[in-house]
């Protein structure tokens, strides 16, 4: 050691980032925007929200439980979209029709996100479980018995109809089997 080499009794300013985790998540979501959620790494999302490597396992030991967090923050997103769809359209049976309308768009706006909600593992085994506990599966449920106690049937069989229905056209426009219309959605959507 020289004479000025002092390091060990030199101390370093704790680093502060503020609220990584919001940082990090954030930072998932717009590479998201970018890019699918294969492609994303652990290592892009921390230098992406400039901090090393090492700090993003404080709040995420690997990239499953980043992107089941992204899936949950998704998830969040898409029942804000339809609760505003929702209440634009004055409630009732139109606003049923639009959270439809609004779930096709999502998927449209959001192809990374929307596939790693529900064409991925990021949600694990019980994706469909945890998107039914979810505001966005609680709005479809509560819909979908109020219409069935208007004109009879089965609130759950409907609930899978309508669910079936928005998946089923959100996905075939997303893989290019339809073209991305929006008078197409506004037609088959009620």
């Amino acid at each position: 050691m020289c004479a000025n080499d002092n390091t060990v009794n030199i101390k370093k300013p704790a680093y502060h980032h503020g609220d990584l985790r919001r940082v990090l998540m954030a930072e998932g979501m717009r590479l998201l925007a970018e890019r699918d959620a294969e492609l994303l790494s652990l290592r892009e999302v921390a230098r992406a929200a400039g901090v090393s490597a090492t700090s993003i396992y404080r709040h995420f030991p690997d990239k499953g439980a980043l992107m089941a967090a992204l899936a949950r923050e998704g998830l969040a997103r898409l029942a804000l979209a339809q609760r505003a769809a929702s209440e634009a359209a004055g409630g009732g049976e139109a606003g049923f029709a639009a959270t439809g309308r609004a779930y096709v768009r999502f998927a449209l706006a959001n192809p990374a996100l929307f596939r790693l909600i529900f064409a991925s593992d990021a949600l694990g085994g019980g994706a469909a479980a945890d998107c039914a506990d979810t505001e966005a599966g609680a709005m479809l449920r509560d819909n979908a018995l109020a219409e069935a106690a208007r004109v009879g049937g089965d609130g759950d069989i409907r609930a899978v109809r309508a669910w079936a229905l928005v998946h089923g056209l959100a996905m075939l426009m997303l893989d290019g089997r339809l073209p991305h219309d929006e008078a197409l959605i506004d037609r088959a959507i009620g």
